[in-house]
């Protein structure tokens, strides 16, 4: 089984999706705690997109390789390891508060 890690970056394919669901292979961000990472053969993830919308409180803009994203976390979801690709990065200790502060605001604690 692949070793996936909370806040860690991967390349995620979201083929098939349905309606509004966000398409693509695309960058996604592992929210998902490691003991569950560890044991079952799903992550649950929020999907990056560079399609930036300043006003949308549902989103975290950060740079990834250089480029402008955003955390979308109104598209959290869960997906089958066999979904997560190669690991391209890791968010930044001030990337990772503020996008538990924007959870928690969103879902609750």
């Amino acid at each position: 089984m692949k070793s996936l890690t909370r806040y860690a970056v991967h390349r995620v394919d979201f083929e098939p999706v349905r309606g509004a669901e966000i398409a693509k292979a695309r960058p996604a961000v592992i929210v998902s705690r490691d003991e569950l990472n560890r044991h079952l053969k799903t992550v649950t993830e929020c999907p990056l997109t560079t399609s930036i919308h300043p006003g949308w409180r549902t989103r975290l803009r950060i740079e990834l390789d250089g480029k402008v994203a955003e955390i979308a976390g109104d598209q959290i979801r869960t997906v089958s390891v066999e979904r997560i690709g190669t690991k391209l990065g890791s968010l930044l200790p001030d990337e990772v508060a503020k996008l538990k502060s924007l959870l928690t605001e969103l879902y609750g604690q």
